[in-house]
This record gives structure tokens, C-alpha cells and sequence, in this order.
């Protein structure tokens, strides 16, 4: 096997952080064991790469911390990996690249909480229609962790940037980025056809990346009744590869909605919304519909 080549930068962290993760095949690994993807067969195919290029990467991760390896099979052995407390660090790191290639690479970058109909952004998420959440667990505004799926037959999950109890706690400019307002109006909606949403056996989920005090203090403000769940980690963000922009130095989830089944199947996406009322309207209707063909 070739020698890795060592940067000598001993006091950059940049240089020694490059040092593990600096090879592109190895950021791609990480990003879809946040995916879900945990078997070695996974990951080739997803990515494409040799079994001797793939071997030595992952166990490069394993090596560094950043990947675990666990026993899954045992005639003939073989090993699941996931993502460690280390590699989870590296999520934003994901989500960073994502949000710059999203504003740089596939269109002009500007600062925006939206995007076009017809852009690359969107078609990824829509993308996600038919395909499974992984299996993750969230805090929510009283720091319980719990599942973004409902143990229901529905559950509507709706992404948004931020919403907070107090007017001053908004980062600055927030009302001049396209798509940020509108988040209170959106919660708001929601608990007021919450009736609605249950009696067509749907769950509703809000997402955001605030912290879950920051939630907390919205929530009761507002009179909330069903779960805010807090994606500060950015662990649904890199599963789902959801997108971002920057906000008072946070990353913030562009809004968007899912409509997921108890199997954790989505249903339907909505991305990009330009009228939160309507996409209200379109999620119940969804949930309706995916309900009376249940048996």
C-alpha cells in the first residue's frame, strides 16, 4: 500500500485535520455513514470505489476515531461502521461544503433561506421522496431525545430557519434574507390545524438548527402543542443532506417540509415553499390521501 504523505504543520489544526480527512473519498465516506450507509458493501456501492481503495480508507477512519467497527456477522466475519462522537464533529464541516456548493458552485452565491424550482438544490431534495430517514434521535425543546418519526402512521415534518419568543433575539438582517420570514406564521399554522393533522393519523414534527431552549422559550410563547425538535448537531441536515445557509454564524435549514410513514418512508417533499399557507394545505391533503389507502 502506498504511504500516506504527512503534513508537517504540527501547530495547524487545519494542516493536521487535512492530515485525516484531507482525501476526498474520505469526507464521501463520512458523509454517507451519516446517510445511513454502515456496511462495507454500502459504501461501494454508493461511491463507486475499488474494495482495495474503499479497505484502506475505511480503515483510516477506524485508525483515527472517526469511524467505529463493529462485528455484525459472524460466519464469514464481517463489520458494520459508524460514525464515532469524533466523526460526528465532522458533520458541519459536511454541511459547510454542502451550503458553499449549493451558494458557489451550482449558482451565484448570495445569501438565501430558498431557492428556485428549477435549481439543482431542489431536485436533490425532491430526491428524497421514496427513500427512508435513517434512524437518529433529536433533542426536543425540554432536551429528550426522541425519534423524528412519530410512532404514528404519518408524521409531517416541516424544516424551518428560526423562530424565536423575542423580537431582538432574530439575527441581523434576518428580514432581508429571501424565505427567513415567516417562521412564526408557519408554527403557528400548524397549531391551529393540529386537530386536522391528527384526525388523519399524522404526527407534526418542527425542525430547526436553534438550540432547544431557544425553542422552548418560542414554543410556550406561542402555545405550541405538538414537538420542536432541535438540529443543532446538524445530524438530520448531513442524513438527509437538507439545505442550509448562514445566520448570526448558525446554519440554518432552508424551510421545507417531508411528509414520512411509520416505515420512515417519505411521501412527499415540498421545496421550495413561497406560500406557507398552501403548503399547509398540500401536506394535510397528502396525509388525507396516503390515509384512505391504507388499510
Amino acid at each position: 500500500m502506498a504511504q500516506r504523505a504527512h503534513l508537517d504543520d504540527a501547530d495547524c489544526s487545519i494542516a493536521q485535520a487535512l492530515d485525516v480527512v484531507g482525501d476526498w473519498w474520505t469526507l464521501l465516506i463520512v458523509r454517507d455513514a451519516a446517510r445511513g450507509v454502515t456496511r462495507f458493501e454500502g459504501f461501494q456501492r454508493e461511491l463507486g470505489l475499488s474494495r482495495k481503495v474503499l479497505t484502506e480508507r475505511l480503515k483510516l477512519l477506524v485508525e483515527t476515531g472517526v469511524l467505529t467497527r463493529e462485528p455484525y456477522q459472524e460466519r464469514p466475519v464481517r463489520h458494520a461502521y459508524r460514525l464515532t462522537p469524533r466523526g460526528r464533529g465532522l458533520l458541519p464541516v459536511l454541511v459547510a461544503l454542502q451550503d458553499w456548493g449549493d451558494s458557489w458552485v451550482l449558482r451565484e452565491g448570495e445569501m438565501t433561506a430558498t431557492t428556485e424550482e428549477a435549481s439543482r438544490e431542489a431536485a436533490r431534495v425532491h430526491a428524497l421522496r421514496g427513500t427512508r430517514l435513517p434512524e437518529l434521535l433529536l433533542p426536543d425543546r425540554f432536551g429528550e431525545l426522541r425519534d423524528p418519526v412519530a410512532d404514528s402512521p404519518f408524521t409531517v415534518l416541516y424544516c424551518f430557519p428560526g423562530a424565536f419568543a423575542r423580537a431582538e433575539s432574530y439575527p441581523p438582517g434576518w428580514a432581508g434574507i429571501p424565505g427567513a420570514k415567516g417562521c412564526t406564521l408557519e408554527s403557528c399554522a400548524y397549531r391551529d390545524q393540529l386537530a386536522q393533522f391528527t384526525a388523519a393519523g399524522a404526527a407534526v414534527h418542527g425542525v430547526s438548527t436553534q438550540r432547544p431552549d431557544e425553542q422552548r422559550e418560542f414554543a410556550e410563547k406561542e402555545g405550541l402543542r405538538f414537538p420542536l425538535l432541535s438540529d443543532a448537531e446538524l445530524e438530520l441536515v448531513a442524513a438527509l443532506r437538507l439545505p442550509t445557509f448562514r445566520a448570526g454564524g448558525v446554519s440554518r435549514l432552508k424551510r421545507l417540509t417531508l411528509v414520512v410513514d411509520r416505515e420512515r418512508t417519505v411521501l412527499d417533499v415540498q421545496y421550495p415553499i413561497r406560500d406557507i399557507e398552501a403548503s399547509i394545505a398540500s401536506a394535510l391533503a397528502t396525509v388525507r390521501a396516503a390515509s384512505s389507502r391504507t388499510p
